[in-house]
């Protein structure tokens, strides 16, 4: 570990938001599996702490190969992303495991380990956008050779997300809009767009709200849009009901670590609802200190995205900050009731496999543009000819 730090590059700030939200971490999972330890584990609390912490360290040592790797070649790397992903989604889609009536994990073949292939196509989805976007810099403003082309990707991988996560694909698709407006698309074109979407949301919506009973996903859906409306009877209404006691027994101070009682109430208070455990524990203090956190990360992306070497790099920087931080407000606003449950776990906090992996490669892609930020007053043959050949 002593030899690696030395070898550690990228923004030193990103580093300490990353190194914060993880003790966050360990301590929240550590607390809020208790539960989770007694019915499953005979009562080894350990288990499920070292667990996470073997996952959080993988997830660092992706954090630090995704680093290393020059973000021009990213560029690349996101073509053959997407093209795995698609059909990987459409897979999951037919033939993945079900949980909660919807199917979003398939087993990776040979070493029986549950992806969720959504955590993949995020990622890769944004990466090709950017990539895209700086391509087509000298007919950005050109409907059918730069917009159409751009948006055709972005509407597949979010029309195979969306049957089984209608949260993910909206914050995948928000996230290609800010995208490709701050790469210069037309604005009415983006508006047009963004209007379809809300039009589409809302008679969805409408729908769900006036039909009778649904099963399935659309069920789903459907208790969630009443309970929040004012109406309904589900469990997410016991979740959310338990996520207030949290947030309301954890005053200014919290009850400190490990003192959570509806850590033995709520379903998923390792996951979904963690952040309430968090505010229950450390009180506003804690609250306060999670949402600077995601607030700092927010604006050192913006500017690597600002003073990157190339428009690569740039949009690469602010897509990949811009879905984070938008996922993490996400699953804040499900705890303290802002927004319905959407299911989107707290990035770097929540108990996860996968998704803590892909996060962590995601602010490794981050970390990767901001270390050539380091590189780019001494330009040389290296560092220059692989963004002419990517861009």
């Amino acid at each position: 570990m002593i030899q690696i730090v030395p070898k550690v590059r990228g923004d030193k700030v990103i580093w300490g938001v990353v190194i914060i939200l993880s003790v966050f971490s360990v301590l929240a999972v550590y607390s809020s599996t208790t539960t989770l330890a007694y019915r499953f584990k005979q009562g080894n609390t350990e288990y499920y702490l070292l667990k996470h912490i073997g996952i959080l360290l993988f997830g660092f040592i992706l954090m630090y190969a995704a680093h290393k790797i020059k973000y021009v070649y990213y560029s690349k790397i996101s073509m053959l992303a997407v093209i795995i992903a698609a059909p990987l989604l459409l897979y999951t889609l037919v033939f993945g495991e079900v949980r909660n009536e919807a199917a979003r994990w398939t087993t990776l073949p040979g070493v029986n380990i549950m992806f969720q292939p959504s955590d993949l196509a995020k990622l890769a989805l944004i990466m090709f956008v950017a990539s895209m976007l700086a391509k087509k810099q000298s007919n950005i403003k050109d409907l059918r050779s730069a917009f159409l082309p751009i948006l055709l990707p972005i509407l597949v991988i979010c029309g195979l997300i969306l049957p089984a996560n209608l949260s993910t694909a909206a914050i995948l698709f928000v996230t290609c809009i800010i995208l490709m407006f701050v790469g210069g698309v037309k604005f009415r074109y983006l508006l047009a767009l963004a209007g379809i979407g809300i039009a589409a949301l809302a008679i969805l919506i409408a729908f769900l709200m006036v039909s009778p009973k649904s099963s399935g996903r659309l069920g789903t859906w459907q208790n969630r849009i009443e309970h929040f409306s004012g109406g309904g009877d589900s469990d997410e209404t016991f979740q959310v009901d338990q996520a207030k006691i949290a947030i309301a027994n954890g005053g200014f101070v919290g009850k400190f670590p490990g003192n959570s009682m509806q850590k033995n109430f709520l379903p998923n208070p390792f996951n979904d609802f963690i952040f309430a455990i968090i505010i229950e524990e450390y009180g506003v203090i804690g609250a306060i200190t999670i949402v600077l956190m995601y607030l700092i990360l927010l604006f050192r992306g913006i500017r690597i995205a600002i003073k990157a070497p190339g428009n690569f790099g740039a949009l690469l920087a602010i897509g990949v900050t811009i879905s984070l931080v938008i996922q993490a407000f996400a699953n804040m606003a499900v705890a303290v009731h802002l927004v319905p449950v959407t299911g989107q776990p707290l990035p770097l906090v929540s108990m996860g496999g996968t998704s803590i992996w892909f996060t962590s490669i995601a602010i490794g892609i981050i970390l990767s543009v901001s270390k050539e930020m380091d590189e780019v007053e001494v330009p040389t043959e290296e560092t220059t000819e692989p963004e002419n050949a990517a861009v």
